[in-house]
């Protein structure tokens, strides 16, 4: 090659690099801590009690696999089936009563209630969740069929209550909460009491009900702590993932969150929110607090009071399904501006501001098409 290829020569070389360069960016670019809504989310390489379930997928009514029993304890756990006898343990056959509860659990969570183990369904029952169950005394109290006969598109709600109704009385508006039990979890008091002070405002900016800390756990209505594993309360922590939190229905007041977990209290994209397994704890306790007023889960995605989150995603505004349940409960607070709209991209929250710099799928393939084509149109040029 001459001399007056070496210009080429030289512009090809750097083409070269900077393909290069645009291709390693890409893919050492950290996966945005809080994710924009609406995109599939990778599972992380975390501990998870249920990630063994997606073995199952696939299965139907007359199968027998191994870890179908483990998956009937699941969903006797959240209600869809009742417990197994001591004597008499849950089997690996695929029955007609897990078949019947897959398709409950289908119709709950807006899925097609084929009642066998899509690959939708056993992704959704991987994902972390709230402790507290779906079915409950037999009944759906999620089943959007139930919900949507309740009234016309318009005036139809998807929140849904404890069995029973209960609720704080009326003479009791103003509650304590204290944070009782700190020593299994690294996040310092005045961090954990400027979170919890965010969740109670959440749910007082929209009712009547005002809340306020307290240090005595005697003058509490409300009890927060953070326990590991069995912690007296017969609702047993599963290690990281899994069962996050969970909160019992008033006036029991009694809220606890899994210590395993790798909890974010921030919620501002640190460092820590980019680590595997990362959960929101505003996010959990926004949702918890919910329970502890008297709501039960919602069919809504975008509801707070949905049972499952996903790892890295902060969720911390009402919607108006939660807002219009809290409201029949105890009143509208006079101020309230009511739900300020969102985008589909946006809905909760789910995207933390440092996400817009993370890379969109199929953005690398890009950059090298990109990068072919001027090193195509060089070669021309020699």
């Amino acid at each position: 090659m001459g001399k007056s290829g070496s210009p080429s020569l030289v512009l090809l070389l750097a083409a070269a690099m900077a393909a290069a360069v645009v291709f390693v960016a890409s893919s050492s670019s950290p996966v945005a801590a809080f994710p924009v809504a609406g995109l599939p989310e990778a599972e992380p390489p975390f501990p998870n009690p249920w990630l063994a379930f997606q073995n199952l997928s696939g299965c139907h009514m007359g199968d027998e696999r191994d870890g179908l029993a483990r998956l009937k304890d699941y969903l006797s756990h959240f209600g869809y089936l009742p417990e197994a006898p001591s004597s008499s343990p849950f089997s690996d056959a695929f029955d007609a009563d897990l078949e019947a509860a897959i398709a409950t659990y289908q119709r709950n969570f807006g899925l097609n209630a084929t009642g066998f183990l899509d690959p939708p369904t056993v992704s959704q029952m991987v994902a972390p969740r709230c402790g507290v169950a779906d079915v409950v005394n037999g009944t759906s109290t999620m089943d959007r069929r139930n919900a949507s006969s309740a009234g016309g598109a318009h005036g139809r709600h998807l929140y849904t209550y404890f069995p029973g109704g209960p609720m704080w009385p009326p003479f009791r508006r103003e509650l304590r909460y204290a944070i009782t039990a700190t020593a299994a979890t690294s996040i310092d008091r005045a961090t954990l009491s400027a979170v919890f002070a965010r969740a109670f405002a959440r749910w007082s900016d929209a009712t009547t009900l005002r809340f306020a800390e307290t240090a005595s756990e005697a003058d509490a209505d409300i009890t927060i702590g953070f326990y590991a594993g069995s912690h007296g309360d017969g609702e047993a922590f599963d290690g990281p993932l899994g069962t996050l939190a969970h909160a019992f229905s008033p006036t029991d007041g009694r809220f606890h969150l899994d210590a395993a977990e790798a909890w974010v209290a921030d919620g501002q994209g640190g460092a820590s929110s980019s680590s595997p397994g990362a959960v929101d704890l505003e996010s959990v306790a926004v949702h918890e607090i919910g329970h502890l007023l008297g709501l039960g889960h919602s069919s809504v995605q975008g509801a707070i009071m949905y049972p499952t989150i996903r790892t890295g995603t902060r969720k911390v505004d009402l919607e108006a399904d939660d807002v219009q349940g809290i409201q029949s409960m105890y009143g509208t607070n006079p101020d309230f501006k009511g739900v300020a709209p969102t985008s589909p991209s946006t809905s909760s929250r789910e995207m933390d501001s440092s996400a817009g710099t993370g890379s969109r799928p199929g953005g690398r393939f890009v950059a090298v098409v990109v990068a072919v084509g001027l090193l195509l149109l060089l070669l021309l040029s020699l």
